[in-house]
């Protein structure tokens, strides 16, 4: 038989049990959906936090002097509770750091993780879970802000504790309802504080706002709350191309500072967004990981329906096959048959799963704040899964259809 007249005579068996066909590809249909939806989502997640949520966390051109790694999720317990015994980031390592890079365009110091949150009150009205930080003045360059209305934190304010601070889009305008800030005076934790300042909007990531915080001069926040266990050191050079150097220096002024000897492990941590998205990266792996298991007991399964549906084809067209035998085909014609009917069919589940799950996975974009990206390689992995347990189920079915005796075959009803 020529290969076309197999791919034609497939299709119309197919087309002739479509709801046989359906139901026989429904597990595959599934598990291929659900692996490219979570392919999608996991792709979209890794370029959302590289475009987006590093650069708003951490600031482009940025590196950051840390008391702890970025990625404590992913460090043994022994050295966790070793890292707990660092010493603290303080104003004299903002010094020792500002001094091993003049070149730099800013350096700041801000109050760290946990980040505490309290009710705002102004005239009577309340804006409760408000993220309270304590800066410097430079921080406020290092992470591009701009000021639409008022003055930023100064460097005067920081020195004399003045209670004065910067608010973000979202509070100005929940609390304050389009009347003007700058100047009004507000409470947190009972203490007042007059507004010097609103930023400009920075938009929401993964839904959560970027313009919902309050922020005053850091020495002012810390006889509030006292000094952070995370307090941070941002540097931000002027090209991304000065980073890498600026981040050697800030280390060996570092240790120099605290006094480490050669071959001892510094006792601080300096990073850069890289950071942020390779921890993410590292989370994802583990999807990467758990989600082809699951997935895989799904395509055995509809591997398994279409051999035994493929079984019942042979059982039900026998008689078929000994005509066919009868005048002439062989049985590489008919292995051929069975086991292209099988790949095909295998193939179309393959293909209808990611349709389905690259509609779901716009579905999921559009109805919540996940992003999602269909890339082309999950897509040719789908119709590979298809093709595969095609071929890999199909195989027994077709040789036993091969094998069958014409004269035998042709005597069944």
């Amino acid at each position: 038989m020529r290969p076309l007249d197999i791919l034609v005579t497939a299709f119309t068996q197919i087309r002739a049990n479509k709801l046989r066909s359906f139901f026989t590809l429904l597990g595959i249909i599934v598990s291929v959906a659900f692996l490219v939806a979570v392919i999608a989502i996991i792709q979209g997640m890794n370029a959302y936090v590289t475009e987006n949520i590093a650069n708003a966390m951490i600031g482009s051109n940025t590196f950051q002097v840390r008391r702890t790694p970025i990625n404590i999720g992913l460090i043994e317990d022994a050295d966790w509770r070793r890292m707990q015994r660092r010493p603290k980031i303080t104003w004299a390592d903002a010094q020792v750091v500002r001094a091993a890079l003049p070149d730099a365009e800013a350096i700041s110091i801000t109050s760290g993780w946990p980040t505490p949150q309290a009710d705002v009150i102004w005239r009577g009205r309340t804006l409760g879970d408000v993220l309270i930080f304590g800066i410097s003045p430079e921080y406020q360059v290092v992470q591009d802000y701009r000021i639409t209305r008022g003055e930023p934190i100064s460097e005067i304010d920081v020195r004399q504790r003045r209670h004065v601070v910067l608010i973000g889009a979202d509070v100005a305008q929940k609390l304050f309802e389009g009347v003007n800030p700058v100047g009004e005076p507000i409470r947190i934790r009972g203490e007042l504080f007059t507004v010097a300042g609103v930023a400009a909007p920075k938009g929401r990531v993964l839904g959560q706002s970027f313009d919902g915080f309050v922020q005053m001069p850091i020495t002012t926040f810390e006889s509030m709350y006292g000094r952070r266990q995370t307090t941070t050191i941002s540097v931000k050079m002027r090209s991304a191309e000065q980073v890498d150097d600026a981040m050697r220096r800030a280390e060996e002024a570092m240790r120099l500072a605290h006094r480490l000897r050669p071959g001892t492990p510094s006792d601080f941590s300096i990073e850069t967004a890289d950071a942020l998205i390779s921890f993410w990266k590292a989370l994802t792996r583990v999807l990467f990981a758990v989600v082809p298991a699951m997935v895989a007991i799904g395509i055995v399964v509809g591997g398994i329906v279409i051999m035994n549906i493929m079984l019942m084809a042979v059982r039900e067209r026998t008689h078929e096959i000994g005509l066919r035998k009868a005048v002439g085909a062989t049985r590489g014609d008919i292995r051929r048959q069975f086991l292209t009917e099988a790949t095909m069919l295998a193939t179309l589940g393959g293909a209808a799963g990611a349709v389905g799950g690259w509609l779901f996975a716009l579905l999921i974009a559009f109805a919540s704040p996940l992003p999602a990206r269909v890339t082309p390689w999950s897509i040719t992995l789908a119709l590979a899964l298809g093709a595969g347990v095609g071929v890999l189920f199909g195989v027994y079915p077709a040789t036993r259809a091969a094998r069958l005796d014409p004269v035998t075959a042709m005597r069944a009803e």
